[in-house]
């Protein structure tokens, strides 16, 4: 559904007041409406006159013949406890318990090493400022991409070195860490540019660049830098993320910085990296073993 706000039934906008009023974020907003519409659609008939049957008919539907991913079958779910349970108040919770929720496939997250992210930072933005200024913003504060597309300049406190992340996912602002060199790396971006009002503008002042310039930044600079792909420039979230904690900082700390709302994503962090495992050594290795063997 490309436009949830084109038309709405009496029903639907209610929902998406619901929903609002409840401070869910805009995506969040226009996935649940989204899926409810889908749901009405595939049985031709207003969604609240459908029964329980059919709901779970439907969600049959969604994971045994589309064969829909985990993440978008919990999203499924989560769209029906709102609209039936808190919206329509209905007892829908019987139905959604005999339903075993998929879980996601655990994924160890592909991050660069420092040195790679060094390589990114200097051979990668070699003679282009901003991108040498939006990538350290990325890494150097753990963000996510619409995060650092978002940047505004009075998001900026030099004195207290942290940043200000003003458009976060789920609507919670947070501070991260703003260091020495990427002060000096934005100082001298400013210098050169004098933005208005966001960081890094697309091509109308007051507006910000979108995410798809973001992303031809970093593929730019990975290929420049003659990187591998780790996977988009998420990665450099990862990395900060993975290099925070072996640096020993807590995980707590790294947590919030990060925005997350549950310790155990923040825990999906604590890998160990090829080249850190290279470094490290056995208990076995730290043995005298060199004394003779007793004697049969």
């Amino acid at each position: 559904m490309k436009n949830i706000h084109s038309n709405p039934t009496p029903l639907r906008q209610k929902f998406i007041e619901y929903l609002t009023l409840n401070r869910k974020a805009e995506r969040t907003v226009h996935c649940y409406v989204s899926f409810i519409y889908s749901l009405a659609k595939h049985y031709r008939r207003s969604p609240d006159l459908l029964s329980h049957e059919d709901i779970q008919h439907w969600l049959y539907h969604l994971i045994a013949e589309r064969k829909q991913a985990p993440s978008t079958i919990n999203l499924a779910i989560n769209s029906v406890r709102s609209f039936y349970g808190k919206l329509l108040q209905q007892d829908i919770e019987p139905l959604l318990h005999r339903i075993k929720r998929p879980r996601r496939p655990a994924r160890v997250p592909r991050v660069y090493s420092m040195a790679e992210i060094e390589k990114l930072l200097t051979v990668g933005t070699e003679g282009n400022l901003r991108a040498r200024a939006f990538l350290s913003c990325v890494y150097g504060g753990g963000l996510r991409l619409s995060e650092a597309t978002h940047i505004q300049i009075k998001d900026l406190d030099g004195a207290r070195h942290r940043l200000v992340v003003s458009h976060p996912k789920g609507g919670r602002q947070r501070y991260t860490l703003l260091s020495d060199n990427l002060l000096t790396v934005l100082r001298d971006y400013y210098r050169q540019t004098r933005p208005k009002t966001f960081l890094f503008p697309g091509l109308e002042p007051l507006v910000p660049i979108n995410k798809g310039t973001g992303q031809s930044i970093f593929y730019g600079a990975v290929a420049k830098a003659k990187l591998p792909d780790r996977g988009g420039i998420h990665c450099l979230r990862h990395s900060f993320a993975t290099h925070c904690l072996e640096n020993g900082i807590e995980i707590t700390v790294v947590q919030r910085l990060l925005g997350h709302a549950s310790l155990m994503t923040t825990a999906g962090y604590l890998h160990i990296r090829a080249e850190r495992l290279a470094q490290i050594q056995s208990p076995l290795g730290l043995l005298d073993l060199k004394s003779p063997l007793l004697d049969r």
